[in-house]
C-alpha cells in the first residue's frame, strides 16, 4: 500500500476511483488519494502502537523505488545513472503523514535516493515466464518487463 499511495501523491493525483472500497461500514467509490493515505496510515501506526515493542524491534517506514523513464529508461542499460538532475524526491507531505500518525519511534528507510541510479540492475531481457526465456517478446516491449519495483532496490555496494 505504501508504494501505491506514494507513487499517487508523487504524482500528484488528486483522486482515484476505486471499484469498491469499503471503510466503516461503507461503500466509497470516490477518494481523495491524501485521504487515503492518511488513513492507511492511521490504521498502520494504531497496529505498531499496539503490537510492537519498540525496546525489541526497530520499525522501517521504506520509500518508494523509482522509475526509470525518459532519458534514465532502464532497457538494455548496462552503466548506473552518474548524475542526480533526474532524482526523485520523496513528497514531504508523505513523511509529515508519517510522523503525525506514529506514537512510536519509526526510521525513515529512503530507498528512493539509494535505488535512483539503479536502472542496470533490471533483468529487463533476462527473465522467464513458465520458464521459458522471453527475449523476442521482450525485445519487442522491453518496458512491459522493467521491473523496477525489485531490481533497482539498492545492495551491498551501494549501502
Amino acid at each position: 500500500m505504501n508504494e501505491y499511495f506514494s507513487r499517487r501523491l508523487s504524482n500528484r493525483s488528486r483522486s482515484f476511483r476505486w471499484d469498491l472500497f469499503q471503510y466503516d461500514g461503507k461503500t466509497v467509490e470516490n477518494m481523495e488519494i491524501e485521504l487515503a493515505f492518511d488513513m492507511a496510515m492511521n490504521t498502520w501506526a494504531r497496529w505498531v502502537d499496539q503490537n510492537v515493542d519498540v525496546t525489541k524491534t526497530r520499525v522501517l517506514f521504506r520509500s518508494i523505488s523509482p522509475e526509470h523513464r525518459g532519458k534514465h529508461w532502464c532497457c538494455n542499460k548496462t552503466q548506473p545513472i552518474l548524475d542526480d538532475s533526474n532524482e526523485t524526491i520523496f513528497p514531504g507531505k508523505i513523511i509529515k503523514v508519517v510522523e503525525r500518525t506514529m506514537q512510536r519511534p519509526v526510521t525513515y528507510l529512503n530507498i528512493t535516493k539509494l535505488s535512483q541510479h539503479g536502472r542496470d540492475a533490471h533483468p529487463a531481457v533476462y527473465g522467464t515466464k513458465e520458464w521459458k526465456q522471453l527475449l523476442a517478446l521482450q525485445n519487442r516491449k522491453p518496458e512491459t518487463y522493467a521491473d523496477c519495483s525489485h531490481w533497482c532496490l539498492p545492495g551491498l555496494l551501494d549501502t
